[in-house]
């Protein structure tokens, strides 16, 4: 079987071809952000003379560890958090052998703005290409170099890296069959909630035909004084002035061991709760959410399909023990972060409620408030005619039962990848025994059916419940 090869503007890359689909990884769609580029926006790669291979995953995004989940694997999800290089703004595609004018997927994954990489094993395409559609990964840049607002700089260099890599669909894809003016964004958490930047933004149908936000959070955004606090601890902690100068003195290591450093600060500003509830420090820095963007009317043309899981604040609470150990003073002491007046707040949860324990008070409340609330308040602005919801439910066997239907948990049923060795056993995110093929048929069949058709097969209104 002949390695396959495919022009694109920068250059040829030849890919390796697998029964059924060919796969292309490691592709640069802007220039590697070093030097100049670090802080800047995206520019265009210089190209290659050569047919360049690709065949190897490019490097992950600078980040550090993610740390927090106590023996719960997640390494299917965040991948290799250690193999780092010079030239990571590259994108993975996996094709149909025979793909001619094929709907493009380009999923953007999650980590908090500072973590994650299309290099894990729960991101490989193979199963859409298989299905007949094109799917395309993006690694962007995380953390200070990717979010830290600075005066010296442009702003959300992350979500331009996202925003470049769609322009570079848009000139390349035909190339290898799928078709520019079918392409469809998805993205999972953090990525989510750049999902709905991407559809909010003004000519945001020149770039993709439909849209699919998984538990992000159309209320997400940083104002820019919690921004600019954020900015100023980083400048305190490294002892340097808060502009992009002043960061680039640092290597990648240090920078992301200070993005670490700033985790739990405190963002409550006079008018502001904290949209990330103190667990990253990182985030869009828009003057208009997402949310609000859509309810002038922006993306609204762009059907969408947008939902959360039952049970996301598990994932925080559950593998460290927090969900059992949790009091009513910890429930208090987080309804202050996202309410004006705890008590009030906690008796609505009490209500609906009334046999839940404080950790599933609180599991409920973490969850509402990074991602239910946000979620539907956007899918709400957006309108009924295109706006197709869902809320998946099955709970994960992982951490002694406890897991549930928590943060992440959808993304194996979507990618088809239950069968991932890592995602399996105690200790994996799907728990001992075997997670229900149907269910993977079914949501993995339903985001295909949307990317094809711009509807996932159900009725756009009240939500379908996956479970």
């Amino acid at each position: 079987m002949s390695e396959p090869s495919v022009r694109t503007a920068t250059g040829a890359v030849r890919g390796r071809a697998h029964p059924g689909y060919r796969a292309y990884l490691g592709i640069p769609y802007a220039a590697p952000p070093t030097g100049a580029n670090r802080f800047a926006a995206p520019a265009p790669h210089d190209g290659w003379p050569r047919v360049r291979d690709a065949v190897e995953f490019g490097p992950a995004a600078p980040q550090a560890p993610r740390t927090g989940f106590g023996s719960l694997d997640m390494a299917a999800y965040f991948g290799d958090a250690t193999d780092f290089g010079r030239d990571y703004l590259t994108l993975n595609v996996w094709a149909p052998t025979d793909a001619s004018r094929c709907p493009v997927m380009v999923f953007v994954h999650g980590g908090g703005f500072v973590s994650g990489s299309p290099r894990a094993p729960l991101y490989d395409g193979a199963t859409f290409a298989r299905d007949g559609v094109i799917l395309v990964t993006v690694t962007y840049r995380l953390g200070i170099p990717g979010f830290l607002d600075l005066p010296d700089a442009p702003p959300n260099r992350g979500l331009l890296d996202v925003l470049a890599a769609l322009d570079w669909v848009q000139t390349n894809i035909g190339a290898f069959g799928g078709d520019p003016g079918n392409v469809t964004l998805f993205g999972q958490s953090a990525g989510a909630t750049l999902v709905s930047a991407v559809l909010t933004t003004p000519g945001a149908a020149d770039l993709i035909a439909r849209a699919i936000v998984q538990s992000g959070n159309g209320l997400g955004a940083f104002s820019r004084e919690q921004a600019a606090r954020v900015t100023h601890r980083a400048a305190e902690l490294l002892g340097v002035e808060p502009t992009a100068a002043g960061f680039a003195a640092f290597p990648d290591g240090e920078l992301t061991r200070t993005a670490t450093d700033l985790t739990g600060l405190s963002l409550r500003t006079a008018d502001r709760f904290d949209p990330l509830v103190g667990l990253s420090a990182f985030s869009l820095v828009l003057d208009t959410q997402p949310a609000d963007a859509a309810a002038s009317g922006n993306g609204a043309d762009i059907p969408l399909l947008i939902g959360t899981n039952a049970e996301e604040g598990n994932l925080y609470l559950a593998p460290s023990g927090a969900l059992e150990r949790s009091t009513e003073d910890d429930v208090v002491g987080l309804a202050g972060q996202t309410h004006d007046d705890p008590a009030v707040v906690i008796g609505h949860y009490r209500a609906r409620m009334p046999s839940a324990d404080w950790g599933e008070v609180r599991s409920a409340l973490l969850g509402d408030a990074l991602f239910v609330r946000g979620s539907r308040r956007l899918a709400d602005a957006h309108g009924s005619g295109s706006t197709y919801r869902y809320e998946f439910a099955w709970r994960s066997p992982a951490v002694g039962g406890r897991l549930g239907a928590a943060h992440t948990v959808e993304l194996p049923f979507v990618f088809d990848r239950l069968h991932l060795p890592a995602l399996r056993g105690p200790d994996g995110l799907l728990g001992a025994g075997m997670p229900p093929q149907r269910l993977a048929d079914e949501m993995h069949g339903a985001w295909i059916r949307f990317a094809r058709t711009g509807s996932p097969g159900w009725a756009a209104g009240p939500p379908r419940v996956f479970c």
